[in-house]
């Protein structure tokens, strides 16, 4: 039923219920259908352009390429100023002024040692010394041959074990302290030396990296 107002001669009607709750859900239905469309947009994939990505990847491409060329451009640079100076050297220094060996030596440490304490003596232990010009102990690079023999008088000589110490391997035996400077070769003998009740002879061969010269050294080890 409608209520009529008047108002002087103008006729007034109240709205209808059903009218105005048809209309706040319409304008309900269309604010939701704008948000769905604004979150569409918003997840909707961004494809960029491929010659965009294909400008990016050659900009990269270039910058480590200009970084390894300055690299190399320094590297060459500091190889230019070693040539440089070793020209300015050779006419006035010789290798042998620089690092000349005159004699490899057996020291008296070189003996068996019973390492594992079974009252067997299975470990050979070899100190050498490289002697300079000055007669001064120095680390020099080479090569290293070391033999065991049996020199009995009484027999032919019997080669009970020989072993190759390469330069690489050696500058690890290096040892320097207050009291002792020297390499040290360790070898294991348990299947070569059965028993240690007569003298046996090692035998050092030491081939200098430098200059080329072969120095050959030999020591008598007694049973203590």
């Amino acid at each position: 039923m409608n209520t009529e107002y008047r108002t002087s001669n103008i006729k007034y009607r109240k709205p209808d219920v059903a009218v105005r709750s048809f209309t706040f859900i319409t304008i309900l239905l269309c604010f939701c259908a704008l948000l769905t469309s604004l979150a569409g947009c918003e997840s909707a994939p961004i494809t960029k352009d491929p010659l965009a990505e294909k400008v990016d990847k050659l900009s990269r491409e270039k910058k480590e390429l200009m970084s390894h060329i300055e690299h190399i451009e320094s590297t060459n640079k500091d190889l230019q100023k070693q040539i440089t100076t070793l020209h300015g050297l050779k006419d006035n220094v010789k290798l042998k002024d620089l690092c000349d060996i005159q004699s490899v030596r057996i020291t008296k440490h070189t003996n068996f040692f019973d390492k594992d304490k079974d009252g067997k003596k299975e470990t050979l232990i070899v100190y050498i010394q490289p002697i300079d010009q000055d007669g001064d102990i120095i680390k020099a690079p080479g090569d290293v041959h070391v033999q065991l023999f049996d020199l009995d008088k009484d027999r032919d000589p019997t080669l009970l074990g020989k072993w190759h110490i390469t330069p690489g391997k050696l500058r690890k035996l290096w040892f320097n302290s207050l009291l002792k400077t020297h390499y040290r070769m360790t070898f294991d003998v348990s299947e070569k030396v059965k028993t240690f009740e007569e003298p046996l002879t090692v035998t050092v061969t030491f081939t200098d990296y430098l200059t080329g010269k072969v120095f050959e050294e030999q020591r008598l080890i007694k049973p203590l």
